[in-house]
C-alpha cells in the first residue's frame, strides 16, 4: 500500500515531555534512580472513595455505554460542586463530561472553528493546544507573554493582535507551564475584550482548586457565554482515568451533543462512577490535604532552584510547576534538560514545548514528587557545577 500522510501532519510536533519520559523509562530499566520532575503527573494515587466507587460498580458487571453528554447524576454533582464551592450557578444541561480536558477542548474547537479561523494562543502555553487548533484547519497564532504580566495576556495586547479572522483566544489559569493566574477581574476584562470583536473565549481551568494563598474561582462567577474545559485529572487526583469536562454556553448544548456522539460516543462508564465519589467530603479533605502539601513542595523547591542560579520571575500560585529561566546556567534549555537526566538523574521539561516566545531560556520543572526528593534534586543539580 502506498502511504499517505495529510498535510496536516507535516505541522504536528512531538510533545517532547513524552520523548523525555520514554528516556527516564529507558534509564530507569538499566537501574539508574530518576526523579521525575517533567511530567504533570502527581504521585498520589487515585483517591480510595473513587476506587470504591468504581469497584462497585464493575462488580455489577453492567459495563455499558452512558448518554454522549455524560451520567445525569454526574452532570448534577458538577454543577452543585460549581455552586457550592465556587459560587457559580451552572446548569447542568450546559455541562458535558468527556474524555479527558482534552476531548472538552476538541469539542470546543470542533464546534467553533472554520478552516482559515485563527485562535490566539498565550506563548508559552499548552503545547496540545495549537495542534488541536490545526488539526481542525484553524490557523494557531502565538501571542507572546512574559514576566511583565505574569506571562498571561492582557486586554490590550489581545486587542493589538486581534485580526479579521480571528475566532478567538484559549486562556488558562492556572497555567501549565507557568502556574500563574488570572484574577477574576481580569478574565471578566479579557472576556469584554473579546465579546466587543464577536469571538469566542476559551478558558482551561484544569488546574482548578490546586492554587495556593488564594481562592479558588471560575470564569463562570461573572461569565456564561464563555467554553470552560476542566478535569478530574489534577486536582481530583484521575489521571489515568482520562475524564473531564466541558461547560458550553446557552444555545451550543445541541450541536456539542452531536458531536460528541460522534467523536467518543460516550466517556468511559467506569471512570464516570468514580467521580461520582470525587465530591463526597471525605474525598474534598484529602484532596485539601494534598493541596497543602503541593503549597509545602512549591515552597521547598522554590529557594532551593534561587540558590541553583535559577530565576523564576512569576511565582506559580497554582498548578504544581515553577517555570524557571536558566539562561544564566545554560544556552538552550533542551540541551540543559538531556544533560540533567543523562549525568544528574533528574527529568524536567524544556521550553521548547510550551512555545517558541524565548523558550530556550525556559525549563518547566514539575513539584508532583515528594519533598525530599525534590532537595535531592536540588543537590544532583549543583553537583554538576552549571555555568555559562
Amino acid at each position: 500500500m502506498t502511504s499517505h500522510f495529510a498535510r496536516r501532519l507535516a505541522d504536528i510536533q512531538p510533545f517532547h515531555v513524552m520523548e523525555l519520559l520514554r528516556r527516564a523509562r529507558e534509564l530507569e530499566a538499566q537501574g539508574h534512580d530518576i526523579i521525575h520532575m517533567e511530567v504533570g503527573e502527581p504521585d498520589f494515587p487515585t483517591p480510595p472513595p473513587m476506587i470504591e466507587a468504581a469497584t462497585r460498580f464493575l462488580a455489577s458487571g453492567d459495563v455499558r455505554y452512558t448518554a454522549a453528554l455524560g451520567l445525569p447524576r454526574l452532570r448534577d454533582a458538577i454543577a452543585r460542586f460549581y455552586h457550592d464551592r465556587l459560587k457559580a450557578d451552572v446548569p447542568p444541561e450546559r455541562i458535558v463530561v468527556t474524555p479527558g480536558a482534552s476531548g472538552a477542548l476538541i469539542l470546543a474547537l470542533a464546534a467553533t472553528t472554520d478552516p482559515g479561523d485563527e485562535w490566539l494562543l498565550p506563548d508559552p502555553g499548552y503545547p496540545s493546544n495549537r495542534h488541536i487548533v490545526r488539526s481542525f484547519e484553524g490557523v494557531a497564532r502565538a501571542l507572546p507573554v512574559d514576566r511583565a504580566t505574569r506571562f498571561q495576556p492582557t486586554p490590550v495586547q489581545l486587542a493589538a493582535a486581534w485580526s479579521p479572522r480571528t475566532r478567538g483566544i484559549v486562556v488558562a489559569s492556572p497555567s501549565n507551564p507557568t502556574g500563574t493566574l488570572l484574577d477574576p477581574s481580569e478574565l471578566v476584562a479579557l472576556r469584554d475584550t473579546v465579546r466587543a470583536r464577536a469571538g469566542t473565549l476559551i478558558v482551561d481551568e484544569i488546574y482548578q482548586g490546586l492554587t495556593y494563598g488564594v481562592d479558588s474561582a471560575t470564569v463562570l462567577q461573572s461569565a456564561d457565554d464563555v467554553f470552560v474545559v476542566n478535569s478530574f485529572s489534577k486536582y481530583f487526583g484521575m489521571t489515568g482515568w482520562r475524564l473531564g469536562w466541558l461547560v458550553v454556553p446557552a444555545g451550543y448544548e445541541r450541536e456539542i451533543e452531536k458531536l460528541a456522539q460522534h467523536f467518543f460516543i460516550s466517556a468511559s462508564t467506569p471512570a464516570q462512577h468514580a467521580a461520582l465519589a470525587a465530591f463526597a467530603p471525605a474525598t474534598i479533605e484529602l484532596l485539601e490535604a494534598r493541596r497543602k502539601e503541593f503549597a509545602v513542595r512549591r515552597d521547598t523547591l522554590l529557594p532551593a532552584l534561587r540558590e541553583l542560579g535559577f530565576v523564576v520571575a512569576a511565582e506559580p500560585q497554582g498548578a504544581f510547576y515553577i517555570y524557571a529561566d536558566v539562561s544564566r546556567l545554560a544556552d538552550d534549555s533542551a540541551a540543559l534538560a538531556h544533560r540533567l537526566i543523562e549525568e544528574a538523574g533528574v527529568a524536567a521539561t524544556p521550553g521548547l514545548d510550551f512555545g517558541d516566545h524565548e523558550s530556550r531560556r525556559h525549563l518547566r520543572i514539575a513539584y508532583t514528587t515528594r519533598a525530599e526528593r525534590l532537595l535531592e534534586a536540588a543537590e544532583r543539580i549543583e553537583g554538576l557545577r552549571l555555568s555559562r
